[in-house]
């Protein structure tokens, strides 16, 4: 076994990613506020080839030096557009066929395994504070809550964290 050099990892440029299909998600940052998770987020997006990220309101847009950080250049690979509120665009993208899932713990949530993905749709995964989580009006108007299961004592991960774990479901079970 050896380590891969990055010329053996075959990765796409930016102008060849921006050509190719992209996976129906588009993820929403309601009121991130840390510029860390925002960038962990477009790594995760560019690694999953995620359609689009809403910024909304506080979440801070790029270029940004702190979101460079863990970015790593994916802020020029994934199409982004900043918002002041998700209330914004989100009846919008329900009228295109996308599903609304705000990633919350509620009294009718989903556990993840047993949300139905079904390889066609389109889906709009609403991630938000990592304090107060998704906004009550911004769960008022989605289609469905979902949340990962967790068996410690905390009762959360950490945004970014769920983030990829979210994406890479989606992911595994549109493509794979």
């Amino acid at each position: 076994m050896k380590k891969l050099s990055m010329d053996e990892l075959n990765r796409l440029s930016v102008e060849a990613f921006k050509e190719i299909k992209k996976t129906s998600i588009i993820v929403v940052l309601d009121n991130v506020r840390s510029l860390h998770n925002v960038g962990s987020f477009f790594r995760t997006a560019d690694a999953f080839q995620i359609e689009k990220i809403y910024l909304c309101g506080i979440t801070g847009t790029p270029p940004n030096r702190e979101i460079h950080k863990t970015a790593l250049g994916a802020t020029e690979s994934i199409e982004w557009e900043y918002a002041a509120s998700a209330l914004d665009f989100l009846p919008g993208l329900k009228t295109e066929g996308y599903e609304i899932l705000a990633i919350e713990q509620t009294d009718q949530s989903i556990s993840l395994e047993k949300f139905d993905i079904e390889k066609e749709g389109k889906f709009v995964l609403i991630f938000g504070n990592e304090v107060y989580g998704v906004s009550e009006a911004v769960i008022q108007q989605s289609d469905h809550a979902i949340e990962v299961p967790q068996f410690g004592t905390k009762h959360s991960f950490n945004v970014s964290v769920t983030g990829g774990i979210l994406l890479w479901e989606f992911f595994r079970r549109i493509h794979l």
